[in-house]
C-alpha cells in the first residue's frame, strides 16, 4: 500500500478486485494530486470524481486507463464528491467529447450556478467571511493575488443527474450507497461498497491532513456543525478501508474519523480559551493558535492559506456560539466573541 509521497506516483493501482486508483496531477497546488478512483463494471468504467481539466490530468488519466485496457470512451458514468475543480471539471470537458453521465450532490447547485455565471470575483464569499472575521488587510491581500493570478478556463456547466438523500447507485456488478455529508462543501456526497468495505470518501475524510470546511463560492449554512454530524454518520457505519481523494488509502475509516473529531473537540477548547483570555474577533484568535502539523503561527503561513485558517477559525467560533459557549455581536462588519458569563 503506497504511503508518504508515494501515493502520486502515476498510474492505475488496485485497491480491490475491479477497483483503481489514478492519481491525477493538480496544477500550482500545494496538494499536489488528487485520486479518481476508477470501477470496472460489465458496461464500462464508473470514476469516482474527474481530475482538474488541465492537459497533463488528462494525459495520466487516458495513461492509467490504458495500463487496464480502456480508454475515454469506456467511462459511462462520473460520480462526483463534490464541485471543487479538481473533482469535477474534467469530468465535464470528457462529457463533451463522449457523452458521458455525470452525478453530483444537489447542494452545490448555488455555487455551481455563481460559478457559471462567469463571476470576476469566484472568491467574494471567503473574502467577505474574511472581513467579518476582522481581517480585512488580509482579504485585500488575497484578492490582489488571486486577481493577478492566472485562472485556468473551465466550463462550469451542470451535472446530468442532480444527487439528493441518501440513495443507491446500482452497477452490473456492485451497488454502492450515495451517501451525503455536507462540511466540506454543502453536496459533498462520499460513496460506500458495502459488500467490498470500502468508502471513497472524496474530501470528507483525508489521512494527512484535516479538510477545509466551507470553502465554497456560496457560502453554506453552519458548515462545521454539518461537517461534524456527516463525520459522526460516517463513524455510524461499519468500518471500511479508506479510499480519499488526496494521500494514501487509509486500511481504517473509524480510527481516521476518530482523529478528526478529536481534532475539532481540541480546536473548539482552544479558541474557546482564547476568547476567555480576550481575543475578539476570528482574526484575532487565529494568532494565538499554532496551524499544520508542524504548528507554524498564522504570519508564517502563505496569505491563501491564513485566509483558509482565518476562516475555519470563525466557523468554530460560530459553533462555540451556537452551543451557547461564547457570545457573539456584529460591530461595523465585524463579529466579536466574548465569554459567556
Amino acid at each position: 500500500m503506497a504511503t508518504g509521497s508515494d501515493w502520486m506516483t502515476p498510474g492505475a493501482h488496485p485497491v480491490a478486485d475491479g477497483v483503481y486508483r489514478i492519481p491525477l496531477p493538480m496544477p500550482g497546488d500545494a496538494l499536489r494530486a488528487v485520486n479518481v478512483y476508477a470501477i470496472e463494471d460489465d458496461a464500462g468504467l464508473v470514476l469516482v470524481d474527474a481530475g482538474w481539466a488541465v492537459p497533463a490530468a488528462r494525459k495520466a488519466l487516458e495513461a492509467a486507463l490504458g495500463d487496464r485496457g480502456h480508454d475515454l470512451a469506456a467511462i459511462r458514468r462520473f460520480l462526483v464528491t463534490h464541485l471543487h475543480q479538481d473533482h469535477y471539471s474534467q469530468a465535464v470537458a470528457i462529457r463533451r467529447e463522449t457523452g458521458v453521465s455525470i452525478a453530483l450532490g444537489a447542494g452545490e447547485q448555488p455555487s455551481l450556478e455563481f460559478m457559471a455565471a462567469g463571476t470576476d470575483e469566484p472568491y467574494a464569499a471567503p473574502l467577505a467571511q474574511l472581513r467579518a472575521a476582522g481581517a480585512a488587510d488580509l482579504a485585500d491581500q488575497v484578492k490582489r493575488l488571486t486577481s493577478d493570478a492566472e485562472q485556468p478556463e473551465l466550463d462550469w456547466q451542470p451535472p446530468d443527474e442532480w444527487l439528493s438523500g441518501e440513495r443507491e447507485v446500482a452497477l452490473s456488478g456492485r451497488r454502492l450507497r450515495a451517501l451525503p455529508t455536507p462540511g466540506h462543501t454543502a453536496g459533498h456526497y462520499v460513496f460506500r461498497d458495502p459488500q467490498a468495505g470500502l468508502l471513497f470518501a472524496g474530501d470528507h475524510v483525508l489521512p494527512g491532513i484535516t479538510p477545509s470546511v466551507g470553502f465554497e463560492a456560496v457560502a453554506a449554512h453552519r458548515p462545521l456543525g454539518r461537517y461534524l454530524e456527516s463525520l459522526r454518520a460516517v463513524r455510524a457505519l461499519p468500518d471500511a478501508l479508506l479510499l480519499p481523494a488526496h494521500g494514501p488509502v487509509g486500511d481504517s475509516v473509524h480510527r481516521r474519523v476518530d482523529e478528526l473529531l478529536a481534532h475539532h473537540r481540541d480546536r473548539l477548547a482552544e479558541m474557546a480559551v482564547a476568547v476567555g483570555a480576550g481575543a475578539r474577533t476570528a482574526y484575532q484568535v487565529a494568532l494565538t493558535l499554532p496551524w499544520t502539523r508542524r504548528r507554524r503561527a498564522l504570519d508564517d503561513l502563505p496569505p491563501y492559506h491564513r485566509m483558509l485558517a482565518v476562516n475555519e477559525t470563525a466557523l468554530h467560533l460560530d459553533l462555540l456560539a451556537e452551543q451557547g459557549r461564547v457570545a457573539a455581536h456584529r460591530v461595523d462588519g465585524v463579529t466579536a466573541y466574548r465569554p459567556v458569563t
